[in-house]
């Protein structure tokens, strides 16, 4: 069910460093790299975790920065997804759309205020 999960930093080439060489041991690899966001996995389509710098430009702290990342089928199922979380209260912190050529996702904020993301990769 979880896709990857993201780790607000505020130095980021010390935390790819840091990630490179900690998840080198259990054979995970760089398998993104955004600029602002890089992530490991062990093997493609496996879960990942990724270090970034905050898209809000404020300072990382535990919270900002990170979001849990769910899987979904289907961009339909994104779509559902996303107004359900927001029929039970949740907030809107991106609907959904492509983010890449092949990523489609939507962010949003529980009743908490913890940011998560409904995602699919759209396979040609």
């Amino acid at each position: 069910m979880i896709g990857y999960v993201t780790l607000g930093t505020n130095d980021l080439p010390r935390a790819t460093a840091f990630y490179d060489a900690l998840l080198g041991e259990l054979g995970a690899r760089r398998a993104l790299d955004l600029g602002r966001l890089i992530g490991w996995a062990v093997k493609p389509g496996q879960p990942m975790l990724a270090v970034c710098t905050p898209f809000d430009g404020q300072p990382a702290s535990v919270g900002n920065g990170s979001m849990v990342a769910l899987l979904a089928d289907s961009p339909e199922q994104v779509d559902a997804l996303y107004r359900k979380a927001l029929e039970l209260g949740g907030s809107d912190a991106g609907e959904p759309g492509f983010r890449t050529d092949n990523y489609y996702g939507c962010y949003f904020r529980d009743l908490d205020g913890n940011k998560l993301n409904f995602f699919c990769i759209k396979r040609g």
